[in-house]
């Protein structure tokens, strides 16, 4: 479901709802190491783990499938 808000409601969002903003709509990436194998692991919006896939192109693809937005952090 995606939810559009007027630059002059994103100022007026409390500190709760600013930190579940956009929780179920988006994903990251992040190298992982699982029983000595490089893997890479899909982190939700507030850094909770998903899942661990074989690769970077898996995981925007499983990111994808489930309707997630990958987003890259820096």
């Amino acid at each position: 479901m995606m939810i559009t808000l007027s630059s002059a409601s994103l100022k007026n969002l409390s500190a709760n709802e600013l930190l579940t903003f956009g929780l179920n709509d988006v994903a990251y990436l992040k190298p992982a190491n699982v029983n000595g194998q490089a893997v890479y692991a899909i982190h939700a919006a507030d850094g909770s783990q998903l899942a661990f896939v074989a690769n970077r192109e898996v995981g925007f693809a499983a990111m994808q499938q489930h309707e997630l937005e990958p987003v890259s952090l820096h």
